[in-house]
């Protein structure tokens, strides 16, 4: 009899009578988060995730990021964007690549173009993820400023690209009844530098550069970001399939140089945190509140307190994610960018307090999910 097939038939005969499989083995080694540490995945790798966002789905949550590699040419789609998933938040098994480059040349994804801060989404109607992004086309910078999206049949992917462009072409912004006429854009004799640069981007699209994706309590999503020269925020209604946009936008803190944006909603409130306009370099964190998605949008200034708090403790936000099963927990995600080796970049990932309606965000070395009450 061969030993070595009997003991392995027995340890996993083992494993199933007490409710775990080889994965969950793959995925005990932490058991705290460590913000700007290096953190390795179920193969013992640095993620692979950078400006990226987190779906819950089925118990289980996933990661969705850029894949970056070594030196300046990270910066650019070599890979695509890259997967992991997790029961604890913790430990992250590898999932693949969910969204390949193109090796067609005339494809918009072509390796080299630039695939940035993608959110996945889930669609209950159509059984379908749908997965946002911002796009730049090779060899054009960041002048493209497109969104892109794809979908797939399973969370993982792969997906497949359906397309890009820029939204809500030829539609002027979706007003509130207190809006005053003065406030509206008038693109026959716009107002300011930001109003001008929205009238000439009206007949093609705005330009979308730095996003989110929000889903709402009654299934509505809603695609958050930079345009007019990252000068305005927009928040953009989308589909019910959620693969394209309705039409319906707003302009949201219009000359205020707001990117980075993160969306979530807490006790009927809309919160939103961003950063300024400094490239790679990081600044102060600002956060904004709103009992409507259509506004009006408050500035609150920085949710960071404490030492770093000016620079955001040298990263950026790129997601809040809200913890299943325990109230008033959402985690703020930011990136510590290197653009000289993006491959490198740090998560720093940092617990929401709230007093009243109101949000911090301090500094940790260490810290886990019990702070947050059940």
């Amino acid at each position: 009899m061969n030993m070595t097939k009997l003991t392995n038939s027995a340890l996993f005969l083992f494993l199933i009578l007490i409710g775990l499989n080889t994965n969950t083995f793959a995925q005990t080694g932490n058991s705290a988060f460590e913000p700007g540490q290096v953190w390795k995945d179920d193969k013992g790798v640095h993620i692979n995730a950078h400006g990226g966002g987190i779906l819950y789905h089925k118990g289980t949550y996933y990661w969705f990021g850029e894949h970056k590699v070594i030196g300046r040419i990270g910066n650019t789609a070599q890979v695509g964007v890259h997967t992991y998933s997790s029961k604890d938040l913790y430990n992250w098994k590898d999932e693949g690549v969910a969204l390949k480059v193109s090796e067609d040349a005339n494809s918009d994804i072509v390796k080299g173009s630039v695939i940035e801060r993608p959110k996945v989404v889930y669609n209950a109607k159509t059984k379908k993820f749908v997965m946002w992004f911002h796009l730049e086309l090779k060899g054009q910078g960041y002048k493209a400023a497109r969104a892109g999206v794809a979908t797939s049949d399973q969370i993982t992917g792969p997906y497949t690209f359906i397309k890009s462009y820029r939204p809500n072409a030829a539609q002027l912004p979706f007003y509130t009844a207190d809006v005053k006429e003065s406030e509206k854009v008038n693109c026959e004799q716009p107002a300011n530098t930001y109003d001008g640069y929205f009238c000439r981007d009206l007949p093609g699209g705005q330009m979308a550069r730095d996003m989110t994706v929000f889903v709402d309590d009654d299934g509505k999503a809603y695609h958050v970001f930079a345009a007019e020269e990252n000068f305005t925020l927009n928040i953009a209604e989308l589909s019910s399939d959620y693969a394209s946009h309705t039409g319906k936008f707003i302009r949201m803190q219009v000359g205020f140089q707001t990117e980075a944006p993160a969306l979530f909603k807490r006790n009927g409130k809309y919160y939103m945190v961003g950063s300024g306009c400094t490239g790679w370099d990081p600044n102060p964190a600002r956060w904004f509140v709103s009992d409507s998605i259509w506004g009006k949008w408050q500035y609150k200034g920085n949710p960071c307190i404490g030492e770093g708090s000016n620079l955001t403790y040298g990263g950026q936000s790129t997601h809040v994610l809200p913890i299943q099963g325990k109230k008033d927990a959402f985690i703020f995600m930011a990136d510590k960018w290197k653009p000289e080796n993006p491959i490198d970049g740090r998560y720093l990932w940092l617990p929401i307090t709230f007093k009243g309606d109101d949000m911090e965000i301090s500094w940790r070395d260490k810290w886990d999910l019990s702070i947050f009450k059940k």
